[in-house]
């Protein structure tokens, strides 16, 4: 061959390797963000195919419990050649997780008898979540019939490098993961997904198509994210970043008084009566004492517990919470805490504007956790 002519047929090969190395890269990538990403692809009727494409699936490991299982153990590689698994990892005092489980209630009885299997991987993020009987409260509370597994070492979570609740993954009939979605949002897509992997899973098995059903027109609420202001705020000290009224860095470890300032900034809270400062919460440890927060979003939650009945009384803007202001835990303008879970205390109803929430503790010894927003 003449030396030119090898070097433009070498510039050729160069520059098709390339472009062919970067569309292969693309089609690699996670889209993934902090309301929800998804990773959608087209599935192959060819193993070997999707073998080069697509991670098999990570088996669960070291559970902690079962939950609508029978009392049995529930693994992703029994299904294999036989379903279509939609893995959800949550935990159950995540509002995140509590506005997508309506989509996964809905899709499981509307899919069980068709091929797909939901399984809930509960990843604790908290220590009350750890508790085998809280989970099962939680689980009837939520309306979940869909097996539920305990993963309290974070074994499972660890296996697939996660860092979010909730999130799902989509695995074939084959064993392949091919569909990660992170976050709320994407119920149709989502659906969508399920049913192509479930006609897959029936053109495989000689069965009849199936339709979709339409659950994902369902929507439950809509949250409109771009204007929560406020970001999650933590209570305990191993994550303490908004407390503007802390004593000194001693009170980190230990029960101090904490008085209250004249003004509260935005995004951060302030603590009245005596507290005692965990990693994870804050433990009123006076007879009474007060929380203000100064957000700027639609929903306020708040994630706390007690080991007997607390009341609270709920302020917005310095005056009682109106009813129509009021969230679903508040009652006449009080709340109880009691189980440890997560209390929804203001909904504004649409307003994303600036407020102040005071939350007046009657009795002691509740446990605060996190604030969460809508």
């Amino acid at each position: 061959m003449d030396p030119q002519n090898q070097k433009v047929t070498i510039s050729v090969v160069l520059v098709a390797l390339v472009v062919g190395g970067i569309t292969y890269l693309d089609s690699q990538k996670v889209s993934r963000d902090t309301i929800g990403g998804k990773v959608e692809v087209q599935t192959t009727g060819d193993k070997e195919e999707k073998a080069k494409r697509y991670p098999i699936a990570k088996e669960i490991t070291t559970p902690d419990g079962f939950i609508n299982t029978d009392g049995k153990s529930v693994t992703i590689g029994e299904f294999v050649g036989k379903k279509v698994v939609l893995l959800d990892i949550w935990t159950y005092s995540c509002i995140n997780c509590q506005r997508t489980t309506p989509y996964l209630n809905a899709w499981y009885e509307k899919y069980k008898d068709k091929g797909l299997v939901i399984i809930g991987l509960h990843t604790p993020e908290f220590g009350f979540e750890k508790v085998y009987q809280n989970v099962l409260e939680a689980t009837n509370r939520l309306g979940i019939k869909y097996p539920v597994v305990l993963d309290n070492d974070y074994s499972t979570w660890n296996a697939y490098q996660n860092r979010f609740w909730p999130r799902k993954y989509l695995i074939d009939i084959d064993g392949f993961m091919v569909y990660d979605h992170i976050g709320e949002g994407g119920y149709e897509e989502t659906e969508e997904k399920i049913v192509e992997l479930l006609n897959e899973r029936s053109l495989r098995l000689g069965m009849d198509a199936v339709v979709k059903a339409g659950v994902a027109d369902k929507n439950t609420e809509t949250t409109d994210f771009s204007k929560i202001k406020t970001p999650e705020i933590y209570i305990g000290a191993a994550r303490l970043s908004a407390l503007a009224n802390i004593p000194s860095t001693e009170c980190l470890s230990g029960v101090c008084e904490y008085v209250l300032p004249e003004t509260t900034a935005l995004n951060t809270f302030t603590l009245g009566g005596k507290w005692a400062m965990g990693a994870e919460n804050a433990v009123l440890s006076s007879d009474t004492g007060t929380i203000r927060l100064r957000f700027s979003a639609n929903k306020v939650n708040l994630v706390a517990g007690a080991p007997k009945n607390v009341s609270a009384e709920i302020f917005l803007d310095g005056v009682p919470i109106q009813a129509s202001l009021a969230g679903s835990e508040v009652i006449d303008g009080q709340v109880i805490f009691n189980t440890h879970n997560l209390y929804n205390l203001v909904d504004l109803k649409g307003d994303y504007g600036e407020h102040l929430l005071e939350i007046r503790f009657l009795q002691g010894e509740v446990s605060a956790f996190a604030f969460t927003f809508g």
